[in-house]
């Protein structure tokens, strides 16, 4: 078969790799990110009672009504902002699809686009996908916060796309309000738009903040905001994100939207919104829930070698290991899934140019029990 490959140089992602290699070995998942502990009891029964309901056919293809007015009524409860249901908002499978789908929507052949090393891997190849290019910027060492004059060179008139994600996975970074200020003074008057990655919105610690792209004037008329319920509500396997995008930036984003899923899983939009709508205090909680996981997690893994960047956002953990071992990370994390039985992520693969440092991301989006049992397992293979 004469069949030339679209993505030559993608394979299995290693999130898939990574799980394969926990369960073959019966190892702790810490690779991937999904928790072991179950969806609220509440949102389990309002999706099967709207499956009972006979909610089970196509809804309207940007969404369901009754979820896209309740998205607009947390953003309004969280950021102050006013989103149109209508015109504004478009329910997808998933934060990867709106991704996908905003990258192919206004990313042409020749143009670029500017991503932050380590960067999420399904960007570049939707890029890729597009006919466009990607440029790599890599995070300033230690805090892994962005370098704006690296950013202002960089532009050029084939710029057409800047993707930011925060809080940012993998190393946990947060986005400030004068980070905000420097991106928007770098694209005025230009072509330039935006695609925000704001999955782990909920998840900001030590009484930080997120300062959403949609809260900045400048910022959010030319921009794709995209979230997902899948993490907010421990059901990463409901794929059930959202766009928030000008009517401008909209109506092409659906053009292919309408092309890829067309919608999205009818019940699960009407239990969400439901859910939404009765509980509020569910998103409003999430930060110190996760914090105090985070910070069980940190508690467990003093002592043990590893160099721990305590997570600003998100639900993954940052771990330097060089004291522990010389090894490159793909072969460091298989040792651990293997020989420890605790697996992790290697963040080398998120960069182009990986740094002389290396890390392992650990997820802590997992009960109580099984940090305290993975920091057991890493404490008795390295002591």
């Amino acid at each position: 078969m004469d069949l030339k490959s679209k993505l030559p140089e993608v394979g299995t992602t290693i999130f898939t790799v990574m799980s394969r290699m926990a369960a073959e070995h019966h190892a702790i998942n810490l690779s991937q990110g999904y928790p072991d502990f179950p969806v609220p009891t509440t949102l389990l029964q309002k999706l099967n009672e709207y499956a009972q309901r006979g909610e089970n056919q196509y809804p309207p293809m940007h969404g369901v009504a009754y979820l896209r007015e309740q998205i607009a009524a947390k953003l309004t409860r969280c950021y102050d902002i006013q989103a149109d249901p209508e015109t504004e908002l478009t329910v997808t499978s998933g934060a990867t699809e709106a991704l996908f789908v905003a990258i192919q929507a206004v990313v042409s052949e020749g143009d670029e686009v500017i991503v932050f090393d380590p960067a999420y891997d399904s960007y570049e190849p939707a890029v890729s996908l597009a006919g466009g290019r990607t440029l790599h910027i890599p995070l300033n060492s230690g805090d892994f916060s962005i370098d704006w004059d690296h950013v202002r060179k960089t532009v050029s008139e084939k710029t057409r796309l800047i993707i930011i994600n925060s809080p940012h996975n993998p190393t946990g970074a947060v986005i400030s309000g004068e980070d905000l200020e420097a991106l928007a003074d770098i694209i005025e008057g230009s072509r330039i738009l935006i695609l925000s990655d704001e999955v782990y919105e909920h998840m900001v610690f030590d009484a930080g903040q997120h300062h959403t792209i949609a809260s900045h004037p400048r910022l959010r008329t030319q921009s794709f905001i995209v979230s997902s319920f899948g993490k907010t509500y421990h059901a990463t396997g409901w794929k059930v994100g959202y766009c928030l995008a000008s009517p401008e930036l909209s109506v092409e984003f659906r053009k292919v939207h309408q092309f890829v899923t067309f919608t999205t899983h009818t019940p699960t939009q009407w239990a969400i919104a439901d859910y939404l709508q009765h509980h509020p205090e569910h998103d409003q909680e999430l930060h110190a829930f996760y914090q105090a996981k985070r910070d069980l997690f940190l508690n467990e893994m003093q002592g043990i070698g590893f160099e721990m960047l305590p997570s600003q956002g998100t639900y993954f953990q940052l771990a330097a290991y060089g004291n522990v071992s010389a090894a490159d990370d793909m072969t460091f994390v298989t040792e651990l899934t293997q020989q420890a039985g605790v697996a992790a992520i290697p963040v080398s693969v998120f960069y182009e140019t990986p740094p002389e440092q290396r890390f392992v991301r650990f997820c802590f989006a997992k009960s109580d029990e099984t940090l305290v049992e993975a920091a057991g397992k890493l404490r008795n293979y390295f002591s």
